[in-house]
C-alpha cells in the first residue's frame, strides 16, 4: 500500500482525483480502488516545544535564564491536529511506501519531513520515499506530477535549510524577546516587545525612514535649459551638463546648489551660437516583463489596487485551491520549465474564450513566440505563477480574485507579445564651452507594451530635459555640420524632496530588494543574487504582525512606525534593527538548499552571537520605551474579564 501524505486537505483531494475509483472517502483520509491512501497535513501539526518543556523553571521569565538553548530539540504536536497526526501515524506504519506532497518549496518539504522524522518511520521506508511536487490543482497536471516522481532524499537539504531556519528564528525570538520584555518593565512599559530576526529589521525600516523624512530639510537646486532653435527655425531644448570643475557647487547626487553659478550659464549661453558634438541613434529592444513570483504580484496588487500583501496571498490561495485557475501560489520564481510551453496554446486558446477583459488580448498573442521566461536552469521546485488550463466561464469570482487573475494573466499573456521596439537619438552639444545634451526615444513597434499601458496617439514619447523618461515631442533631424542657435537660457529652481513613506508596495520592494538597505559591500554584491528578507511564504504574515504587536500603523495608503516600534528599535542593538545579519542567514540558508554550507556552520555562530546579544541586553536598560504605553492588551486581561461577565 502506497501512503501519500499532501501538505494541506485541498492537495490530498486533488491527488486523490487522480488515483484509480472508487474510492472511499474517511475522515482524515481517502482510500483509492488499489488500497492505496491519500491523506494530508493541516499545514504544520508540529511545532517547536515551548521553553518550559525543556525546563519547568523557564515558565518564569528571568534574565539568569538566557539565552535558552535545547541540548536535543523538542517538536510537539499541535493541540489541534492530533487526530490528523494520529491517522499518519497509522498509515505510516501499515504503508509499503511513502509519497511526500508537500508544497514545492522549502517549508513544505519539511513540513512532511518532520512528520515522518516525529514517527520514527524505520530508515527503509525513508530511503524509498519519493517526492511528488505538484503547483497546479488541475487534474491533468496532477497526473503528469505523479508520473514524475523523484526520490526524496534529493530534497533533504531543502529541508535541511528550513530546519535550521526554524530553529534559529526560535532561537533568536524566544531569547530576545524575553530580554526586552524584562527590561521593558524596568521602565514601565507592560506589554510584550517581540523580537524577530525578520520583523525586527522591518521595523527598522519603517523606523529609519520616518525619521529621515521628520529631520528632512529641503534644499533648492538648478537646472539650465538651453532653447535651440536649428537653421530651418525648428525648435528643442537640451539640459545643462555640469563639469567637473562645478562640483564644489553640488551634491552628492550631482545637483547644483549654486544659484549664482546656474544665473551664470544662462547669461552665457543667451543668444549663443550652438554646435553639435555627437548624435547618437540606437534601435532599442524591450522584452516582456517576466511571469510573477509571489512578491512581484503583491507589489503590482497593492500599486494598481491598494491591496495589502496579506489580502494578495488569500486571494492567491482561493484561486489557487478552491478555484483551480492559478498554478502554486507561494512561488519565488519568475522562470517557467521547457515542458510547460506546450501547454502554453491551450492556456492562450482558453483565455481568449473566457469573456473577460483580457480575452481580446489573449486572442491577439502569438503562441510561437517562446520568451525568455522559460528556461529549466533557472528553475528548482517550483515554477512562476501562470493561469492553468482551467477556465474562469461559469465560475463566481469576486472582484479581488478578478482583479488578481486578470493581473496573473496579462503578465502570462505578455510572453507571447513581440519585443517593445523604439528609436532613441542622443544629441551633445556645446555652447559657450558648456556641455548640454537630449535625447528623444521614438516607437517602432509596441509589442507587449499596448497590454501595460497607453503611449500617445502618434506613437512617439521623448526622453528630454525632466526628470521624466518619457514626455511628448519629438527631435528635429539633425546633422553634425549644423549651425544651431541657443535663444535663451532658462533657469529651473527645484527643490530636494524627502523620501517617500513606506507603503504595502514599497515595503515589499524593499524587503525582495534589501541589497538597498545593506551597508556592508560584499554583503550588498551577495544580496542582488538572493531572495531578500524574508520568504515569498512569510513576507505578508510578517508585516501583518508587525501590525497586530502595535508596533506599526497605517494612515490610508501610508505605513508608520507607532511610538512603541521606534522605542523598541531605539533600544535594540544597530544589529538587530538592519537587514545585514538576516541577510546573511537568509544567504547562508540558500546556500544549505544547495549544498554549499551546513547546519553547524550556520547554527554555531548564532549561538555565539546570541550570548554576546543577551550581555548587551542585560546590561542596558531601554530608556526609549520610558513612558510608552503598549496598545496591544494581554491575553490574560481579556479572560479575566470574560469570566466576571460569565459570573
Amino acid at each position: 500500500m502506497k501512503l501519500y501524505i499532501a501538505e494541506k486537505p485541498s492537495l490530498g483531494r486533488a491527488i486523490a482525483e487522480a488515483l484509480p475509483k472508487p474510492q472511499k472517502k474517511h475522515q482524515g483520509y481517502i482510500e483509492t480502488a488499489g488500497g492505496d491512501v491519500v491523506t494530508w497535513c493541516v499545514g504544520h501539526i508540529l511545532e517547536q516545544a515551548d521553553p518550559d518543556s525543556y525546563d519547568e523553571k523557564f515558565k518564569k521569565w528571568q534574565l539568569a535564564h538566557l539565552p535558552i538553548i535545547p541540548n536535543q530539540w523538542q517538536l510537539k504536536p499541535k493541540y489541534k491536529t492530533k487526530s490528523q497526526l494520529a491517522i499518519i501515524r497509522k498509515f505510516a506504519k501499515q504503508c509499503s511506501q511513502i509519497i511526500h506532497a508537500g508544497d514545492p518549496d522549502r517549508e513544505g518539504q519539511l513540513l512532511v519531513d518532520e512528520v515522518i522524522d516525529y514517527l520514527n518511520v524505520p530508515s527503509q521506508k525513508r530511503d524509498s520515499m519519493q517526492r511528488l511536487l505538484i503547483s497546479d490543482l488541475n487534474l491533468p497536471a496532477v497526473k503528469r506530477s505523479l508520473n514524475q516522481l523523484k526520490p526524496n532524499k534529493h530534497f533533504i537539504p531543502l529541508s535541511v535549510s528550513a530546519l535550521a531556519r526554524s530553529r534559529a528564528d526560535w532561537l533568536y525570538g524566544i531569547n530576545l524577546t524575553r530580554a526586552y520584555t524584562i527590561q521593558g518593565g524596568k521602565v514601565g512599559y507592560q506589554g510584550v516587545l517581540s523580537v524577530g530576526r525578520v520583523q525586527t529589521p522591518i521595523l527598522g525600516l519603517v523606523v529609519n525612514r520616518d525619521k529621515e523624512i521628520n529631520n528632512f530639510v529641503s534644499k533648492p537646486f538648478y537646472e539650465v535649459l538651453a532653447h535651440i532653435f536649428t537653421p530651418s527655425q525648428q525648435h528643442f531644448t537640451a539640459k545643462w551638463q555640469p563639469s567637473e570643475a562645478c562640483q564644489a557647487y553640488m551634491d552628492d547626487e550631482g545637483r547644483v546648489l549654486s544659484k549664482g553659478l546656474a544665473e551664470n550659464v544662462v547669461g552665457r549661453i543667451t543668444n549663443q551660437p550652438a554646435s553639435i558634438d555627437d548624435i547618437k541613434k540606437q534601435q532599442k529592444k524591450l522584452n516582456a516583463p517576466l511571469p510573477y513570483n509571489l512578491s512581484i504580484l503583491q507589489i503590482d496588487a497593492a500599486k494598481q489596487f491598494g491591496m495589502n500583501a496579506k489580502l494578495v496571498l488569500d486571494v492567491c490561495q482561493s484561486l489557487y485551491e478552491k478555484h483551480k485557475l492559478i498554478t502554486y501560489p507561494r512561488s519565488d520564481c519568475r522562470y517557467l520549465p521547457g515542458e510547460q510551453f506546450s501547454l502554453a496554446k491551450s492556456i492562450v486558446s482558453m483565455l481568449a474564450k473566457a469573456k473577460l477583459p483580457f480575452s481580446s488580448a489573449a486572442h491577439q498573442a502569438d503562441t510561437s513566440i517562446k520568451s525568455k521566461a522559460w528556461n529549466n536552469a533557472k528553475v528548482s521546485a517550483h515554477h512562476a505563477i501562470i493561469p492553468t488550463q482551467k477556465s474562469p466561464l461559469g465560475l463566481s469570482l469576486s472582484n479581488l480574485e478578478r482583479n488578481v487573475y486578470g493581473l496573473i494573466v496579462r503578465q502570462y499573456l505578455a510572453q507571447f507579445y513581440p519585443a517593445f521596439i523604439y528609436q532613441q537619438t542622443h544629441v551633445a552639444l556645446t555652447i559657450a564651452g558648456g556641455k548640454f545634451a537630449t535625447t528623444a526615444n521614438v516607437t517602432e513597434q509596441l509589442g507587449w507594451k499596448v497590454l501595460f499601458e497607453k503611449i500617445s496617439d502618434k506613437g512617439t514619447e521623448s526622453k528630454s530635459n525632466s526628470d521624466s523618461p518619457w514626455q511628448k515631442g519629438l527631435l528635429p533631424e539633425l546633422n553634425k555640420n549644423d549651425s544651431l542657435h541657443c535663444e535663451k537660457g532658462e533657469l529651473l529652481e527645484k527643490q530636494t524632496q524627502p523620501p517617500k513613506h513606506f507603503t504595502d508596495a514599497t515595503l515589499l520592494a524593499a524587503m525582495t530588494g534589501i541589497n538597498r538597505f545593506v551597508k556592508d559591500r560584499a554583503l550588498k554584491a551577495i544580496l542582488k543574487d538572493t531572495d531578500g528578507l524574508g520568504t515569498e511564504a512569510t513576507r505578508a504574515g510578517i508585516i501583518e504582525l508587525l501590525f497586530k504587536r502595535g508596533f506599526l500603523k497605517r494612515q490610508g495608503k501610508i505605513i508608520n512606525a507607532t511610538p512603541a516600534g521606534i522605542g523598541l528599535v531605539e533600544a535594540l542593538p544597530e544589529m538587530c534593527t538592519t537587514p545585514d545579519m538576516t541577510a546573511k542567514w537568509e544567504a547562508t540558508l540558500n546556500n544549505i538548499a544547495e549544498q554549499q554550507a551546513n547546519y553547524k556552520s550556520f547554527m554555531q555562530p548564532l549561538e555565539k552571537s546570541l550570548h554576546e546579544l543577551i550581555d548587551i541586553a542585560s546590561s542596558n536598560v531601554p530608556v526609549s520605551l520610558k513612558g510608552i504605553k503598549s496598545t496591544v492588551k494581554p491575553a490574560f486581561k481579556k479572560r479575566r474579564r470574560t469570566k466576571k461577565k460569565e459570573a
